[in-house]
């Protein structure tokens, strides 16, 4: 896997500063702002960005993550929201577009609530692998309280034993192990090494928590009448953490909808079907220059 390099710029939004890397194109088709899962960083996305050659694409730190510090206010959705419409708006400036808004897994919940609530933010949205079943019902309620008590342990013990708990490479490992659903035994190395470099990014162990609180409180079914504008949702068929089913339902709601559901492929289309997404993404992007 060789992702293209990208160039690392900073934006700043209500005083608070977010770290970006710019995948650049030379072109002048409108960029895309891609948004990561939770407890990655902007590299999970890199195969992806630099798979489009068609437009630019920026790849920022969600705050709490990777190199772009804490919100002052905190990690709510409301924040996360605020924040990411500030980001659009900084964008749209510097490049004189409107960004088409992408996000992934946790980051589909974020901007599909924010396109939600302020429509002039995203007027098409893409979202791969979006959480579209709430983590605390059904089958994974189980999980999800035991996965909860994980962070609010990690979050309350003294500082350096909850920081090697919450960044434990074997939790991390075993995270990765479930996740992946790649037989390729190369692909399934570069998967694991970059969840063990870049899992564990976090600012602090209570952002990490804030984090993980909107993530499972929140889907992007919950918002599905409110996005009437142009969609594109790309899924894997085997993903363990956004059931297929569900997430073809909360399609089926969707006012204008195009889906690309991918088979043989899990919660981590951005590593191992990264060329399909893009192609799709890019024949997306083209009928809305």
């Amino acid at each position: 896997m060789s992702p293209s390099v990208p160039t690392r710029t900073n934006f700043t939004v209500d005083g608070d500063s977010t770290a970006a890397w710019v995948h650049s194109s030379g072109s002048s088709a409108r960029p895309v702002l891609m948004v990561h899962g939770f407890r990655g960083d902007h590299h999970g996305m890199d195969l992806i960005a630099g798979a489009i050659r068609d437009r630019d694409v920026i790849v920022g730190d969600l705050p709490g993550f990777g190199l772009t510090p804490p919100l002052a206010s905190g990690l709510s959705l409301d924040a996360y929201c605020d924040h990411l419409a500030g980001l659009v708006a900084e964008v749209t400036r510097r490049w004189q577009a409107v960004p088409i808004v992408l996000g992934h897994s946790f980051g589909s919940i974020l901007v599909a609530h924010m396109a939600a609530r302020q429509p002039s933010t995203a007027p098409e949205l893409i979202l791969i692998n979006p959480i579209t079943t709430p983590a605390l019902e059904g089958s994974a309620k189980v999980l999800t309280a035991l996965t909860r008590l994980y962070y609010g342990l990690g979050a309350r013990l003294p500082e350096t034993i909850g920081h090697q708990l919450l960044a434990n490479p074997v939790i991390v490992r075993a995270m990765s192990e479930v996740m992946a659903t790649t037989r390729d035994r190369g692909l399934r190395r570069y998967i694991h090494d970059q969840h063990a470099r870049h899992f564990s990014t976090f600012s602090d162990r209570t952002s990490l928590a804030e984090a993980f609180d909107v993530s499972v409180a929140h889907t992007v079914a919950e918002v599905a009448g409110q996005l009437s504008m142009p969609m594109l949702v790309i899924a894997g068929d085997k993903d363990a953490i956004a059931p297929i089913a569900a997430t073809r339902r909360f399609v089926s709601d969707l006012a204008d909808a195009k889906f690309v559901e991918l088979s043989g492929v899990g919660h981590l289309v951005h590593y191992e079907r990264p060329d399909a997404a893009a192609s799709a993404i890019m024949d997306f992007c083209r009928g809305r220059d």
